[in-house]
């Protein structure tokens, strides 16, 4: 039994480690960056994962238009989004 024990001892250890290091940041990094696409609002100055930096023009459930320079306007998903620069209701 002990010897059963010492030897799964270091590989429940480094499952642990892996959850505290690896695993739960990466869960808690995804649960802000899909709230951040959440709250997305008409007005928010945006980058998204291409590095397009403009304002969201119009929302729909899975799409977002964004406004760049004068008058072009490019429709995304809203996964594109990579950061809020600045809410239209503040800066973040």
């Amino acid at each position: 039994m002990d010897g059963m024990l010492a030897t799964l001892g270091p590989i429940l250890l480094m499952f642990v480690l892996f959850y505290f290091l690896l695993i739960r940041p990466n869960q808690k990094r995804q649960k802000a960056v899909q709230q951040m696409q959440s709250n997305l609002q008409k007005g928010d100055k945006i980058v998204t994962i291409g590095g397009l930096h403009g304002l969201v023009d119009a929302l729909d459930e899975g799409k977002v238009v964004i406004k760049c320079g004068d008058s072009t306007r490019l429709t995304y998903d809203r996964a594109a989004i990579r950061d809020v620069l600045e809410s239209a209701g503040g800066t973040q």
